[in-house]
Order: C-alpha cells, then structure tokens, then sequence
C-alpha cells in the first residue's frame, strides 16, 4: 500500500482552506434558518386547512338544513301488530296499509295511517307518543309522551283502553287511555290530565289539596273500650249497623235506614271514639257474615275547617272529593264511616 506523501501547507491554502469552512458554516446557518421558517409556514398552512375543512363541513350542514324540508309531528292513536303481508293476503286484495307495519297518528286535526321506518322499532312504540314524519310520511322518530291538557276526572274505567271522565263543564265523555298509564291505578274520583285533540288521558295529576284533608284510619277501637255511654252506643249500633248487615230485613218492612247520625256534645266524650268503633264493629260483623274475604273498616276523619275555600265552590268540590273516594271503598266492599 503506498504512503501518501506529506508536504507543509502554505499560508495562503490555509487561509483558503479557513474561508471555505466558514463559508460552508454560514451556509449551513443560513439553511437551517429558512427550514425553520418553513417549517413554521407549513404549521400555519395546516392550521389555516384545517379551520377551513370544519368551516366548509358547518356551511354544507346549514345548506343541508336550508334545503330540509320541515318535518310533521303527529301523535300516536293506535300501532300495528307487526305482521308481514302474505301471499294469501294480497290473492285477496289486502294492501300493505292493511297488514304490515304501520301506525295511526293525528295530524293537525287530521287522522292518518303512516308506515313505519325500519330505524324504529314498533315494540318500543305505544299510544299517547309523539312521533315526526318525514316527507313522505313516514314515522322516523319518536319523541316520546307528552303529559298536559285540561284537568278532569276518572267516573269509571270501561276497558284497558277506554275510561269514563267528567270534565270541568260537567259533560260526561269517553276517552282513550296513553300507553304511559297503568289502567289499573286508575280510580274513580282520580284527577287527570287530558289531550283534548285527540281525546286521550296521558297522566295523572298529585293529589288534591281535598285529599290531604282525610285523614284515614283503620281503627281497632271496639265497644268494650268506651265506658258510660252504653245508651247511645245501642242506639247507635240499631241506627247503624243492622241497615248495613240486615239490608233485606228493611226492604221487606219498607223501612228507610237513617242517611246519618249526628253526634254532639263537648270535647273529650267519646264522640270520635264510638264512631271509629262503629266502624270497626262493621268490619268485624261483615267479616262474619262472608268468611274469606277482606274486610277492613275505614273511619276517614274530615278536617272541617280547613275545607272552607274563598274560592266559590272550591268548598263543595273538596267536599264531593271526599265522599267519592268513601264510596270507592264502600263499593269494594268495606265499611266506611265519615
């Protein structure tokens, strides 16, 4: 291998020598300066894209909302049972409005049966909800109940589907039942509330201000614990309780039972006392007389002076309130004494 031969360097190549590295160094300064910059370009340009790209996709979405046409709402009366058309059905001139997925909504005052989008499922459906249609009137999406309207009263449950109401005019009318209440917490006197366009109850309203004045009891007072008054206890018991257990025994003597007993005298003589006991001793008595069945006594204690109203027939409302959720229990076969 042959030695490279070695030789002094001149003053003046090294001088040449020290400007081209310096020459190379700047160079290299330089460079890396304008990498920087256009790095930093290229970082704003993609800021720049970017922010451009979401305002591009909010304009295409508002022009996409412009064009939309608006879509209906329309309330649930009934649903299909789901059942897909056959053959046989269509040899027999049956159309799919008649067999397949549909519902029967109201519109506007308007009573339509619409299809069903497949994005819904029709089990989760159910009178009283309320759904959109598109343009071509499809069901697409459930909004679910709505519970306001006028406030009435349940008479009588009809169906699981119909109930008898009064209104706040005094008419009587028959209306539908939403799919949000269970038709077996409804009870005669309950308050609802009431969609008059379509003429469904969609809820149940709290308590009445009448209601929280009853105090109701089942007492367990007999005539054993009242002591010095067994005169008026008799008479009591002949007024009270033969009519009710020996109903039979008037109606062949045509005798009219007593419609109410008045009892009066100063605090503290028994007077609530014996009338929890006639309504315990009833109680007992009709337990007798029908062996299995439940017979509980009910002694609802009216709160007098708290019913007084300023309202002009607030007063008597709260009153008929009262005596229609005792003749509830009376009906179900319990005595009940006011």
């Amino acid at each position: 291998m042959p030695i490279p031969s070695s030789r002094a360097v001149s003053p003046q190549e090294y001088e040449a020598l020290l400007r081209r590295v310096s020459a190379a160094e700047s160079t290299r300064t330089n460079m890396n300066r304008q990498l920087r910059a256009a790095s930093e370009k290229n970082r704003k340009l993609v800021e720049a894209l970017t922010h451009f790209k979401y305002e591009i996709e909010r304009l295409r979405a508002s022009l996409a909302q412009e064009i939309m046409p608006p879509l209906n709402s329309g309330i649930i009366l009934a649903v299909s049972t789901g059942q897909r058309m056959t053959y046989a059905q269509a040899v027999d001139d049956k159309t799919p409005a008649e067999t397949e997925d549909y519902l029967d909504v109201q519109i506007g005052g308007r009573f339509m049966r619409v299809p069903l989008s497949p994005l819904l499922d029709r089990k989760n459906l159910a009178p009283g909800m309320t759904v959109l249609l598109n343009e071509q009137s499809e069901a697409v999406l459930s909004l679910g109940y709505e519970s306001y309207g006028d406030v009435v009263t349940i008479r009588e449950v009809l169906s699981p589907q119909k109930v008898l109401i009064d209104t706040a005019s005094g008419a009587q009318q028959v209306a539908r039942v939403s799919g949000e209440l269970d038709v077996d917490s409804l009870r005669t006197g309950d308050a609802v509330t009431l969609d008059s366009r379509i003429r469904m109850v969609t809820g149940i309203v709290p308590a009445s201000r009448s209601q929280e004045l009853v105090l109701e009891e089942i007492p367990d007072i007999s005539y054993e614990d009242i002591g010095g008054l067994g005169a008026q206890i008799e008479q009591i018991r002949d007024a009270v309780e033969l009519p009710y257990l020996h109903p039979e025994i008037f109606e062949r003597y045509h005798l009219a039972p007593p419609k109410g007993i008045l009892l009066y005298g100063p605090p503290g003589n028994g007077k609530t006392m014996i009338a929890k006991a006639v309504a315990n001793s009833l109680a007992a008595r009709a337990a007798a007389l029908n062996p299995g069945t439940n017979t509980r006594g009910y002694f609802l204690n009216i709160k007098g002076p708290e019913l007084l109203d300023k309202f002009v027939g607030e007063t008597e409302r709260q009153i008929r309130d009262i005596f229609v959720a005792a003749r509830e229990k009376a009906q179900a076969g319990h005595p009940v004494v006011v």
